[in-house]
């Protein structure tokens, strides 16, 4: 099936603090006539009209009519599942703005667990990434306010903020004993979505750290960048999803596309009749066949997670990594009359294979955890080998200077692998594993 043009919104999980995620004007499917079946009972609907005035007139303080209908609204729709949601014109007005890709906050994106504010993944190069906030924190306590028993949305609105002002998170974390406090500056958020660098001169990274309008073309653009770099023969790639937090549909279709020539990337199966839909790669592999290593982790959800399943079931990437957070389903943004919205959950996706990743996760098929090493004390001058021997025989068939020349050749093939060495182990183990991964499946597609 063709791709169709509008943006179906997938998120990671709840809400961004600070950047919210570039999102399409959803369309959502009715039908014309309303089946006997789902009338609303009059009696619910009676039962509904007596506690809203009990309550109008027996609450301890006055509250307007306005204030209950919208709290049963949003009571409504939390019922549901973690992701639906009301939209107050306020908060619609800030999804809209967010496709400008520039905000004010900290940069997180959270959802709420056990009564605490769970920390999905933090975005990269925002004040929440580089005071260390990690995927996984628990948040218990916003500055002096105690977040249990908190809504969600109100956890949110403490953390939001003008530039320049603190805040200081409470934080738990699975690897510390106790409570740790954490101060944050808040500020204007530029997301850029893509990066890319060389690992070494024929071997690329691709950082996405979440999937909005211009993830498609901004990756094209990067993967053009590195086959200049490697004068077009680039032997391999890690594409990095770690602590992505998905985005839109449409991108992370873009994304998977780009790296596969044929075949099903995603399919999405709702109730509503015309909620199905398929989506099929056809632009051809950016890559050309070279090795693919996909690294994920715990923060990798939803859009990320389309895209490790997709090249993962295609065969045509490797994933490495943590199994991934598990979020299958795809919310739909319903604008209203009053300039508010829905976000109502309206599908899950499957994976080509037809899997569903809802609360499982994408299962890497090499699993890294997360380590921390340190170069070993251990000098050269203890290494010998039989050519250091007295007496030791010479190579018979090589040629004066053969050897020579050999080891420089040998030397040369392994591209100066000084980036992809110890420096790069001892920051980033997974992608030194990832890289490692790439140059025995070169060599094993050359044999």
């Amino acid at each position: 099936m063709p791709r169709t043009s509008h943006s179906l919104l997938l998120l990671a999980t709840g809400v961004v603090v600070g950047v919210l995620l570039a999102l399409g004007q959803g369309v959502f499917a009715t039908s014309d006539s309303a089946d006997a079946d789902n009338a609303v009972p009059l009696e619910d609907l009676r039962s509904f009209v007596e506690i809203l005035n009990r309550v109008k007139q027996g609450y301890v303080e006055e509250v307007s009519d306005e204030d209950l209908l919208n709290n049963a609204i949003r009571g409504m729709l939390d019922g549901l599942d973690p992701h639906s949601a009301y939209l107050s014109p306020e908060e619609f007005k800030e999804i809209n703005i967010s496709t400008s890709g520039e905000f004010g906050g900290l940069g997180i994106e959270v959802t709420m667990e056990n009564g605490f504010v769970r920390v999905v993944s933090p975005i990269d190069d925002t004040p929440a990434k580089k005071a260390g906030i990690e995927a996984g924190d628990l948040i218990i306590r916003i500055d002096d306010t105690a977040v249990k028993g908190m809504k969600l949305n109100d956890a949110v609105k403490l953390m939001r903020g003008e530039p320049g002002t603190d805040i200081t998170l409470t934080v738990l974390r699975e690897s510390n004993a106790e409570p740790f406090q954490v101060t944050i500056t808040r500020d204007v958020i530029e997301v850029k979505s893509v990066r890319s660098r060389m690992l070494t001169p024929s071997y690329g990274y691709v950082r996405i750290s979440q999937f909005s309008n211009q993830t498609g073309e901004s990756l094209n653009d990067a993967m053009d960048e590195l086959m200049d770099k490697a004068d077009g023969d680039l032997r391999g790639l890690v594409l990095d999803l770690r602590n992505n937090p998905g985005g839109l549909l449409n991108a992370a279709v873009d994304v998977s596309d780009a790296f596969l020539t044929e075949g099903e990337i995603v399919s999405i199966d709702g109730r509503v009749k015309n909620a199905d839909q398929s989506f099929s790669a056809g632009n051809g592999d950016k890559l050309r066949g070279r090795p693919l290593v996909v690294l994920v982790n715990q923060g990798s959800a939803s859009a990320s997670e389309i895209v490790a399943g997709a090249l993962q079931d295609s065969g045509r990437a490797i994933i490495m990594g943590r199994r991934t957070f598990g979020k299958g389903s795809v919310q739909t943004i319903v604008p209203l009359q009053n300039d508010a919205a829905l976000k109502l959950t309206t599908a899950r996706y499957y994976t080509p294979d037809g899997r569903s990743i809802q609360a499982e996760g994408i299962v890497p098929d090499v699993e890294i955890q997360s380590v921390k090493v340190s170069a070993s004390a251990e000098s050269n001058l203890g290494r010998f080998s039989e050519a250091d021997l007295a007496g030791a025989l010479a190579n018979g068939k090589a040629p004066a200077g053969g050897a020579e020349k050999a080891n420089k050749a040998a030397a040369d093939a392994a591209d100066d692998d000084e980036d992809s060495s110890g420096v790069l182990a001892e920051e980033d183990y997974a992608l030194y594993e990832a890289l490692n991964l790439l140059k025995g499946l070169h060599i094993q597609s050359r044999r």
